[in-house]
C-alpha cells in the first residue's frame, strides 16, 4: 500500500496539521487551564483533546481509508488492529507534564506505520514554533517559524580524541537501572529535556545518546523514530535489535537506545 502513496506529499499535509494542531494547544496553554487525570493517573488537558479532534478529523479528510490510533482514542483491542498493515499513529501532545508545568517541552506527533515500521514522522514543538519531519527515503528536516527547512543529520562518534559523551535524558523519569547505565557510560554531558525532543536532539546531532529504561508507548516513540532513521540514526530495543509497532497486545515499548553511531554496542553499559 505504501508504494501508492505519495510520502512526501503526506508528510507536508502532516505538518501543516501540526502545526494547525498547536496553535489549538497555544490557545489553551495561554489560559487558566484545568487539569484532569486519566485513569493511569497521567494529566489530561482540554489541550490534548482539542489536538486529539483537530488531527482526527484531518487526518480522515486527508486519508479516509487508512485507519488512526491516538493516544486518546478508545484502546482497540488488538484483535482489530492487527490486521492494519498501515496506519497513522498519532500523540496529540506529548509531554502533558511539561504543559503543565509551563516549561514549554512539549510536543504534537504524527507518524505514519507500514509494516511495523515508521515511514513518516512529524514533531511539532508550539511554544519554539519548530518542525522536525522526515519521510522514509526522503531525509529528515527542521523548520523555525514555518520558514524554509534544512537537512538534519545525526552525529558520528570522533574515535581519534576522547571527546565526551553527549547523553540526552528525561526530566520526569529516572530509574536505578538508569543511574547505573550512567555511571557505566563514565563522565558524560547530559542535557535534560521532556517529551520527545530527546529523539530530535540526537537526530540534529547535539547528542550521541538517549538511552530509554523506563516506559513509554507506541505513540511517543513513532514519529521520533522516522526523523531519528531518516536523519541516519538509529532506535533499538536493548538488545540492539529494531523497535518494532503494532506487534503485540500491549502498547508499551521495550526499553530502547537511541543513537547516532552504531560503531558502539550501547548495550554493553548494562549492568
Amino acid at each position: 500500500m505504501s508504494h501508492s502513496l505519495n510520502l512526501e506529499n503526506l508528510c507536508h499535509h502532516c505538518v501543516v496539521i501540526a502545526r494547525d494542531a498547536g496553535k489549538a494547544i497555544l490557545a489553551i496553554y495561554n489560559t487558566d487551564f484545568e487539569v484532569e487525570e486519566k485513569a493511569d493517573k497521567s494529566p489530561l488537558t482540554a489541550a490534548d483533546l482539542a489536538s486529539h479532534t483537530l488531527i482526527l478529523q484531518r487526518l480522515t479528510e486527508l486519508t479516509p481509508d487508512i485507519p488512526i490510533l491516538s493516544e486518546e482514542s478508545a484502546k482497540l483491542p488488538f484483535a482489530e488492529r492487527a490486521s492494519w498493515e498501515t496506519y497513522w499513529l498519532v500523540d496529540p501532545l506529548d509531554g502533558t507534564r511539561e504543559f503543565v508545568k509551563r516549561n514549554g517541552e512539549f510536543t504534537v506527533n504524527i507518524a505514519l506505520i507500514h509494516q511495523h515500521k515508521s515511514i513518516i514522522g512529524v514533531i511539532h514543538v508550539p511554544v519554539l514554533d519548530v518542525d522536525y519531519f522526515a519521510w522514509s527515503g526522503g531525509g529528515s528536516f527542521k523548520a523555525e517559524h514555518g520558514g524554509e527547512a534544512n537537512p538534519i543529520k545525526v552525529r558520528k562518534l570522533d574515535t581519534s580524541k576522547n571527546t565526551r559523551l553527549t547523553v540526552a535524558g528525561s526530566r520526569s523519569h529516572g530509574s536505578e537501572m538508569m543511574q547505573h547505565y550512567m555511571e557505566k557510560l563514565g563522565d558524560v554531558d547530559v542535557i535534560s529535556m521532556g517529551s520527545s525532543l530527546k529523539f530530535c536532539l540526537v537526530a540534529e546531532g547535539k547528542a550521541d545518546l538517549y538511552p530509554r529504561l523506563g516506559l513509554t508507548s507506541e505513540w511517543d516513540t513513532a514519529a521520533a523514530h522516522c526523523i531519528v532513521e531518516q536523519a541516519g540514526g538509529y532506535i533499538t530495543k536493548i538488545d540492539m535489535t529494531p523497535l518494532k509497532y503494532n506487534t503485540k497486545d500491549s502498547l508499551l515499548n521495550p526499553f530502547f537506545f537511541v543513537f547516532g553511531d552504531d560503531s558502539r554496542d550501547w548495550s554493553m553499559y548494562l549492568s
